[in-house]
């Protein structure tokens, strides 16, 4: 016999068994028999069809599978229904056949059936008063109950043994009735002939609920007496209780009630209701169990004469299940006493009848109570903000109607509108709607944001929270989504935090400005970023280092500092080319993903340079938006467009003009290799109102083509468009006249003309300013020098002379309406482009050699008197000087101060909103047309030195000195993306000013009255210029800041004026005017002397300081390029970097600390300079030279630099050398210098403690002084007075610590006499020094005699005045240890 499987034997064992059953050929165990199937009929009804096996094997036989393979028969195999065995052969293996024929164990249960029960009989449970079947347990019934027969499990033998039980309960007979009403009896003995009413009687039930509740207590149990008798004796009390309330009337028992209400706490009477309540339903229950005989008699299964003591155990069991109950109900009565008032407030009350609601957890039930209604919270703590789904800030006790879907189940459910955090796991759901609501919603708040809507209602910054808590890169992988509708929800959130439409509009309205297509890049200033080890890198070295550690740095890292290089480094071009050329969005994604494009562009070179290379973005921008043909009916009006693909689009036309200005091969590339000279053509040939789209968007695409043009014009490329388009423009410039009769209509389109009409005479200004420099490039060609050769460009000069008169004719015209006022600001932009192309062309033509230059003249002469000077006596010239005060940047900070919400790593011009009328770029501003016009004056003035005289009122204009006098005045606004672009146009307002000014200076009479003025601007202005503007800060360098004409103090008696001041004391005093000296006793010049010396060294003092400016040549030539009109010669349109001004506010100082920065730098390399040369020696006078004129006649000039920064740059005139304050002229003018800063209001101002610019610290720069005092000094008066300053009392007291704690040797050579010491010895002797370790040391240096009278005069009688008032008054002062 074959043994069975064993737990841990593996399938190799069962296959060994397997082997061995066969081979034995025994007879299996189990016998297989086929059952008809009753769905076939009798097809397969015996095991008699099927034809027996030769050998008894152990084989499975399975139906409907062949045991062959089908043919291989192109036609269908055919299979046999009536087949039902197969042939087999005696040498067949078993095994086999049974692996091959075994599919599945799907093919034995692949025909189930399911039993017929149609004709059985089903019995309903019996019904009960409980919500569900009782339970029982199986030993309730008898087992010795045998029912049927056969082999049944003992769960069938009792279901079968209760069945039987339950039989006679369906018809119960008169003695169970019997039963049923002797168990009434005993639960109720007293109250059965009250009970006898019928059952349909209300009345009846009542009272009988009445007399039933009166037998039982309901509050007192007897559990607490511990005592067998505890019930009896709670029965008597019960009963006590009865008999006084029976004996009691119902007024009595009505007004005791009041009193004990009165009386009693509400909760425990609450308590004591509820318990009552509690047990009569519990009671009731008992009673309909009663009620249903049924139910006992399934329990009775002994003889009648058991019966009573069958019902009194049963009794005794109701009545403990109805204490263990009751003590259940108490404690949940408790419960529900306590929550109350969540009780009340829920809208579905749980009833005691519900299954498994006798413990309520209401905190369960909180959502379901209706909200509370928002109130706003009376604590100092913020509350936390919500937005609607507008992204409006909804207010905290705002109460808002719930179907608005404002309302959820998280924190603070009664507030409407979601949070930050809220919408940011919104964002991150799997439906693809919560997404796309999230990141729109987001977009909202951020647009909201940036216009400073939140700014007066939140504490902080949105966009600072949403960036540091990752809201740019959620917005990069949203790109990433293969679903369009979040896709779009990404693009338009990321429009709104890069772009603002504003700002692109005022940089549209400034293009036609002077100088106004040059724009600084949107390249956030991170100085924090840089490492002290860049400093002394060069330009480029410094971009290649720094780009190469961007490019190791992660993404998060670089877009923290920067948003759009962390994009880029992201790839993100690449994804909106996908999105652009795959997914073709629709119009609205489209036009944001333009205008993302266009920012980016903005960004710097760097970034267009990436945007050119990436594959197949511009060609599709170029293929798709900016066709040459399309469906004419986007034209027709109330056209909806679908799809923004194959249609012409003037948000793509600017990108690409945008892009043009990232470099001059940037422009080669997209005229050349993506064909935008025939883009060019094809709508600029157009008028607007025959190209095929909407009006606006027609005059639109054509402007920003002019634009694109201009750029391109502007580098010297697409000029040979020129020709070929010459009719266009000419039909262009007699149409321009017409704008003056449409001017009187409130027309929206007429703004735009007006703009397009500025873009074609910008197109202009540069082909003029290109065709000029024909003749100088064919004289560099045809020269033999060894340069790099630059073709000339394909336009001559007369080829572009012949427009002149119809601008000139036009400009005459809109002149006329100057005095209209709402009509003058929309033609200003023109007229202001008008004003820059004749002072583009006068320039360029005074220099043509095929030009007469007495035509020339001639012609300015007629526009002198027949346009220019009529326009300066008209009124309204007089309004618009008046205006530059109220409009000025300068003048106003706070009018270019940064947007509530602006971000660091996001660069914005701060125009959300738009910019008040009376600002520098407001409807109202006169900056634009007056530099225009300043700028043709000084062109005019330039050519025909004649002319000057006849524009001398310029200057006398009230409006437009009261400007010059209070910009200089005021303190400039610090330099940021918001206030550069504005204060770049303010200042050639203020250039062209001053070189009229320079121009009128030996021909105006009234001029020496106001040079001093012209001075002051032209010394603020140099220090206030930013990049890009070197040209200009090297012409007032070299014509304005040391010209002798501007300090006329030096004619009139201003050296004789500073010598009888010294005489008279009326300054400060003079006693180191004539200091001593340890290199010669000779006789000092006297101050007025000094001041003349300067006054004749002005020409070589500005040859020292040109000079010392020489490093930045590089940008200067850049700068002359595009000031020059030398467009062959600009490689961008892009400013550079604005990290601050060109020049450093202490210039005046820049020779002194350069050379002292050389020479410290020579001696950290180990090299020793005892002697200096001569020319450095000529250096630091002159700078000294200037120092003391500019402290002199100009100290307003110097205000910006502390008075501790100056003299902290005097002091490297000692750390300079060993020797160089030895030389008599550096001596003097060193001495003059420091009499000044002794001065009684430069003491009040000096300011040691506070940091100073340029320097680290204060500190150690005196410990170096002191160390080059001990060293080199040989006792000088003049180095010591530089060492004793910093030691008055009111200054750090470590810096006295360190001359009697580390530098007492220096106490033996500060022989400074008290007479020749310029500083009150009260500075240094009051307050009383209260520092114990400084006062040790001057009482030890004074016992030991360091410190003697003879040696060091100042000090010993500082040090006497501290120790005696600390000796004298130490009963009465509170000394404090250092």
């Amino acid at each position: 016999m074959f043994s069975r499987p064993k737990p841990g034997e593996s399938e190799a064992d069962l296959i060994h068994f397997q082997n061995q059953f066969l081979a034995a050929r025994a007879s299996p165990a189990v016998k297989i028999v086929k059952k008809a199937d009753k769905r076939k009929g009798e097809e397969r009804n015996s095991d008699a069809e099927r034809p027996q096996l030769q050998d008894s094997k152990d084989v499975v036989m399975l139906d409907d599978f062949p045991d062959i393979l089908p043919a291989l028969t192109p036609g269908p195999p055919k299979k046999s229904k009536i087949k039902s065995a197969c042939v087999h052969f005696d040498d067949e293996d078993p095994e086999e056949r049974l692996e091959n024929h075994d599919q599945h164990i799907t093919a034995v249960f692949s025909k189930i059936i399911e039993r017929d029960t149609s004709a059985e009989a089903v019995t309903m449970p019996a019904p009960t008063g409980d919500p569900f079947p009782r339970i029982f347990h199986r030993s309730e019934i008898k087992s010795e109950v045998k029912v049927g027969s056969g082999r049944k499990s003992i769960f069938a033998q009792k279901m079968a043994a209760r069945r039987a039980a339950e039989k006679p309960a369906t018809a119960p007979s008169a003695e169970c009735t019997q039963i049923a009403s002797a168990s009434l009896d005993v639960l109720n003995p007293e109250g059965s002939a009250e009970e006898a009413p019928e059952a349909n009687s209300s009345n009846g039930d009542n009272k009988a609920d009445d007399v039933f509740i009166s037998q039982r207590p309901c509050i007192i149990t007897g559990e607490g007496l511990g005592c067998q008798k505890s019930e009896q004796e709670a029965q008597a009390i019960h009963e006590e209780n009865v008999e006084k309330l029976q004996s009691m009337s119902q007024e009595e028992i009505l007004k005791e009630q009041e009193r004990l209400l009165a009386q009693l706490d509400p909760s425990l009477v609450a308590f004591l209701k509820s318990r009552r309540s509690g047990n009569v339903g519990q009671k009731n229950e008992i009673k309909m169990e009663q009620n249903r005989p049924e139910e006992f008699v399934e329990s009775l299964t002994v003889p009648q004469c058991g019966v009573r003591t069958s019902l009194s155990m049963q009794e005794s069991g109701l009545e403990e299940s109805v204490r263990r109950d009751e003590n259940m109900k108490m404690e949940i009565t408790g419960k529900a006493v306590i929550f109350s008032p969540e009780d009340d407030d829920l809208p579905v009350k749980p009833r005691k009848e519900w299954i498994h609601m006798d413990n309520v957890e209401f905190e369960k039930l909180e959502w379901m109570k209706d909200l509370p209604s928002p109130r706003q919270k009376k604590t100092k703590k913020g509350m936390q903000a919500r937005f609607s789904l507008k992204g409006d800030l909804i207010p905290a006790d705002a109460d808002l109607p719930t179907h608005l879907g404002l309302h959820h189940h998280g924190e603070e459910a009664e507030r409407a509108g979601y949070s930050l955090q809220e919408l940011f796991h919104l964002s991150r759901s799997q439906l693809i709607q919560q997404r796309t609501l999230a990141l729109q919603v987001l977009g909202r708040i951020v647009q909201k944001a940036r216009a400073g809507e939140f700014a007066s209602s939140l504490k902080g910054s949105v966009l600072r929270l949403l960036l540091d808590a990752g809201f740019l890169f959620l917005l990069r992988f949203s790109l990433d989504d293969a679903v369009d509708n979040v896709m779009a929800a990404s693009v338009g959130a990321l429009r709104a935090l890069l772009v603002s439409s504003d700002d692109e509009k005022y940089l549209d309205c400034t293009f036609s400005w002077y100088q106004g297509m040059a724009a600084f890049p949107f390249v956030p200033n991170n100085e924090e970023e840089e490492e002290e080890e860049e400093e002394e890198l060069t330009g480029t070295e410094k971009s290649q280092n720094k780009k190469q550690k961007d490019e190791n740095k992660p993404d998060a890292d670089v877009a923290r500092y920067d948003v759009v290089k962390g994009l880029l480094k992201t790839r993100i071009q690449h994804r909106l080319r996908y999105i652009l050329e795959v997914v073709r969005p629709v119009p609205t994604v489209v036009l944001d993903i333009l205008h993302i494009l266009t920012r980016i562009a903005r960004h710097s070179s760097e970034a267009c340079i990436q945007l050119l290379d990436c594959p197949r973005l511009i060609e599709t921008i170029v293929r798709e938006f900016l066709p040459t043909r399309w469906d004419p009916h986007v034209a027709e009006p109330g056209c909806l467009l679908t799809s923004l693909h194959g249609v012409a689009c003037a948000a793509a036309m600017k990108f690409i003009r945008v892009l043009a200005s990232g470099g001059r091969n940037a422009t080669a590339r997209l005229l050349n290799k993506f064909e935008m000279k025939s883009r060019l053509i094809r709508f600029t040939a157009e008028d607007p109102q025959d190209l095929l789209l909407p009006r606006e968007e027609a005059i639109r695409l054509n402007t920003e083509a002019f634009r694109l043009w201009a750029v391109a014009a502007g580098y010297g490329q697409a000029c040979d468009l020129y020709r070929d388009l010459y009719p266009v423009l000419v039909r262009i410039l007699q149409s321009l006249p017409e704008l003056l009769s449409t001017s009187h209509e409130k027309n929206p389109m007429f703004e735009l003309s007006v703009q397009r009409a500025a873009a074609v005479v910008t197109l202009l200004v540069n082909v003029t300013q290109t065709a000029g420099c024909t003749v100088e490039l064919q004289a560099k060609l045809s020269s033999c020098e060894d340069s790099e050769q630059i073709p000339p460009p394909p336009v001559t000069w007369n080829q572009v002379s012949g427009l002149q008169p119809f601008l000139e004719t036009s400009m005459k015209k809109f002149l006329q309406v100057i005095s209209w006022t709402e009509t003058w600001q929309i033609l200003q932009p023109l007229t202001t482009t008008y004003m820059i192309y004749l002072g583009v062309y006068y320039s360029a033509c005074s220099q043509q050699p095929s030009v007469n230059p007495v035509d020339c003249l001639e012609e300015l002469e007629r526009l002198t008197s027949e346009v220019l000077q009529p326009l300066l006596s008209q009124p309204a010239m007089h309004s618009m000087w008046d205006l530059l005060r109220p409009c000025s940047a300068l003048c106003n900070p706070l009018s270019c101060s940064p947007a509530p919400e602006s971000v660091f790593s996001i660069v914005s011009l701060s125009c959300t909103g738009g910019k008040l009328p009376l600002s520098l770029v407001g409807s109202k501003s006169p900056f634009p047309f007056l530099t225009a016009l300043l700028f043709l004056i000084n062109s005019i003035t330039h050519i025909h030195k004649g002319l000057i005289s006849k524009y001398s009122s310029v200057l006398s204009f009230e409006g437009l000195k009261d400007y010059l006098h209070q910009s200089w005045q005021t303190a400039p606004p610090s330099v940021t993306p918001a206030s550069a672009w504005m204060l770049r146009h303010e200042y050639h307002l203020q250039y062209f000013a001053l070189v009229l000014a320079r121009k009128m200076a030996g021909t105006c009479p009234d001029y020496s009255r106001h040079a001093s003025l012209y001075h002051c601007v032209a010394m603020a202005l140099l220090s206030r210029l930013l990049p890009g503007s070197e040209h200009l800060a090297y012409e007032i360098l070299l014509d304005l800041a040391f010209n002798p004409e501007f300090l006329l103090e030096g004619k009139t008696g201003g050296p004789e004026a500073a010598d009888f001041s010294d005489i008279l004391h009326l300054g400060a005093s003079a006693k180191l005017s004539q200091p001593g000296s340890a290199a010669a006793s000779s006789s000092k010049p006297t101050r007025g002397a000094l001041l003349r010396d300067s006054y004749q060294n002005l020409p070589a003092i500005r040859s020292c300081y040109l000079s010392h400016f020489v490093h930045l040549q590089p940008a200067l030539v850049h700068s002359q390029a595009s000031y020059q009109g030398r467009n062959y010669l600009i490689q961008s349109m892009l400013l550079p970097e604005v990290r601050g001004p060109i020049l450093p506010s202490d210039w005046p100082f820049f020779p002194l600390i350069s050379l002292y920065n050389k020479v410290t730098n020579a001696e950290t390399r180990g090299a020793v300079l005892n002697s200096l040369p001569l020319d450095l020696v000529n250096t630091v006078t002159w700078n000294l030279q200037w120092v003391l004129l500019l402290e002199t006649w100009r100290p307003k000039t110097l205000q910006t630099i502390p008075t501790a920064a100056r003299l902290a740059r005097l002091m490297c005139i000692f750390l300079t050398g060993s020797d160089l304050f030895l030389e008599a002229p550096i001596h003097c003018y060193t001495a003059a210098l420091l009499s000044v800063y002794c001065q009684p209001k430069a003491l009040d101002s000096l300011n040691l403690d506070a940091p100073l610019p340029g320097l680290a610290s204060f500190h150690d720069l005196y410990i170096s002084l002191l160390e080059q005092f001990e060293g080199v000094s040989f006792g000088d008066p003049l180095f010591g007075v530089f060492v004793l300053l910093p030691l008055q009392k009111r200054f750090s007291v470590h810096l006295r610590l360190s001359v009697f704690g580390e530098h007492t040797s220096i106490l033996r050579a500060l022989g400074v006499p008290l007479q020749q010491f310029p500083v009150p010895l009260e500075r240094y002797t009051s307050p009383p020094e209260d520092n114990l370790n400084l006062l040790r040391h001057y009482f030890r240096t004074l016992v030991t005699g360091a410190l003697r009278s003879t040696w060091c005069p100042v000090l010993y009688v500082v040090a006497v005045a501290h120790v005696n008032s600390f000796i004298f008054s130490q009963d009465s002062t509170t000394q404090v240890g250092g």
